[in-house]
C-alpha cells in the first residue's frame, strides 16, 4: 500500500533538500534502530556502544514512544529541529495539548504505552526533553562528523540530479520504493494507503543517516510535508576512533594539506551548496578570494559552478564528494570555516 503525495506547480519550486542533519529526526530514527536486531553490519557497533552509554531509564522512556514499527508521534520531530536540537526541543515542549491528545491516541491504537511514556503534560514534556538531550549526547552526537559527512556526500549527489534534469529527476531518483507519476510521488512499501495533498505548500526532503529500509513522513497532513529518506552508507563508520579529536596547528589534515587550509574550508561549505557570495561569507573572506578558490576547486573537478540570474551557486562534484567520504570516513575533519 502506497503514501500518494500530490504536488500542484508551486509544489516543485517549493521542494528542498535539507543542508544539514536533522537533530530530532536523526534521534527518532536512531531510536528505532537500537530496538531492532537488522543492519548488524552498520549498525552493531554502534547499538551496542549506545546500549552501554545510555541509562536503561532513558532508553526504555524513549523507546515507548517510538516503535521500531508502526506510528511514531509527529510532535517528536517538530519542522524546527532543522534549525538544531535547541530550537527543535523548544518547539516540542511548546506542543498544544490538541496535538499530544491527537498523537498519543494515534500511538496507543496498536500498542500499550506505559505510564510514565502517558504522560505528556508540561512536567511531562519537560522530562522528554531532557531525556531526548541526554539521549542526543550520547547516541547522535559523537558521530556528527561521520553523520554531517555522509548527509553532504548525498546532497551533493542530489544537486548533481537537479542540475541535470531539475527537480523531477531528483524526485525519480530518490529511493527504490518511491515511484514518480506526475503529479504524484508515490512512497510504497509503507503498509499505509493515504493521500497527501502538498497544496503549494512544497516538500522539505531530508536525507537521514539512521534511516532504514523506507523513506518516512508524517502522519498528519496539516504539518510541513517532510519526506525523510535514507542515505547510503560507507563501510566502517563506526570503527575504532569515532570520537573526532580536535586538530592542533602542527596536525594538518590531509585535506588541508593537500588543498591548502581555506580551500579546504571552501570544499566543505560547498558540500551544502552555497554561492560566491555565501561562500565569503562563511569563511570571512573577501567575495574576490572566494572566486579565486571555487575556480581553483572547479578546474581540479571538486565543484561544479552555474550561474543563476546574478550569483553562482556551487555545489559538489564526484571527485570531491568521495574526498569529503573519505575524510568523514577516516575520522579526518576538515578545518572548521
Amino acid at each position: 500500500m502506497p503514501i500518494r503525495i500530490h504536488f500542484e506547480a508551486e509544489d516543485l519550486a517549493r521542494t528542498q533538500v535539507a543542508g544539514a542533519p536533522d537533530p530530532l529526526w536523526e534521534t527518532l530514527l536512531s531510536l528505532h534502530v537500537l530496538q531492532e536486531r537488522e543492519g548488524t553490519s552498520v549498525f552493531g557497533k554502534w547499538r551496542k556502544r549506545t546500549r552501554a552509554l545510555v541509562p536503561a531509564y532513558v532508553r526504555h522512556f524513549l523507546c515507548a514512544l517510538a516503535p521500531p514499527r508502526g506510528y511514531s508521534p509527529d510532535f517528536l520531530t517538530p519542522a524546527e529541529s532543522a534549525n538544531g536540537l535547541e530550537a527543535g526541543l523548544e518547539a516540542l515542549l511548546s506542543t498544544s495539548r490538541e496535538r499530544l491528545g491527537t498523537d498519543m491516541s494515534r500511538l496507543a491504537v496498536n500498542r500499550h504505552v506505559p505510564e510514565r511514556a502517558r504522560d505528556v503534560g508540561p512536567r511531562g514534556l519537560e522530562r522528554l526533553a531532557d531525556a531526548i538531550s541526554s539521549y542526543h549526547a550520547q547516541a547522535i552526537a559523537p558521530y556528527h562528523t561521520q553523520i554531517r559527512g555522509h548527509l553532504e556526500a548525498d546532497r551533493a549527489e542530489r544537486a548533481h540530479r537537479v542540475l541535470n534534469g531539475g527537480v523531477e529527476h531528483l524526485l525519480d531518483g530518490l529511493h527504490p520504493n518511491l515511484r514518480w507519476e506526475p503529479p504524484v510521488l508515490e512512497v510504497r512499501g509503507t503498509h499505509v494507503d493515504r493521500d497527501v495533498p502538498l497544496g503549494g505548500r512544497g516538500l522539505r526532503l531530508v536525507p537521514s543517516f539512521f534511516c532504514r529500509r523506507n523513506p518516512v513522513t508524517l502522519r498528519e497532513v496539516s504539518l510541513q510535508p517532510v519526506l525523510v529518506y535514507p542515505v547510503e552508507h560507507q563501510p566502517g563508520w563506526d570503527e575504532a576512533d569515532f570520537r573526532v579529536r580536535p586538530k592542533t596547528d602542527s596536525e594538518e589534515s590531509p585535506c588541508a594539506a593537500l588543498l591548502g587550509r581555506t580551500r579546504a574550508a571552501a570544499l566543505e561549505v560547498v558540500a551544502s551548496g552555497c554561492t560566491t557570495s555565501e561562500l565569503a561569507r562563511r569563511l570571512n573572506i573577501s567575495p574576490a578570494t572566494a572566486t579565486h578558490h571555487t575556480a581553483i576547486l572547479r578546474e581540479a573537478g571538486l565543484i561544479t559552478s552555474h550561474r543563476a540570474g546574478a550569483s553562482v551557486h556551487h555545489t559538489l562534484g564526484s571527485l570531491g564528494s568521495a574526498l569529503l567520504r573519505r575524510a568523514s570516513h577516516s575520522g579526518d575533519a576538515l578545518p572548521a570555516a
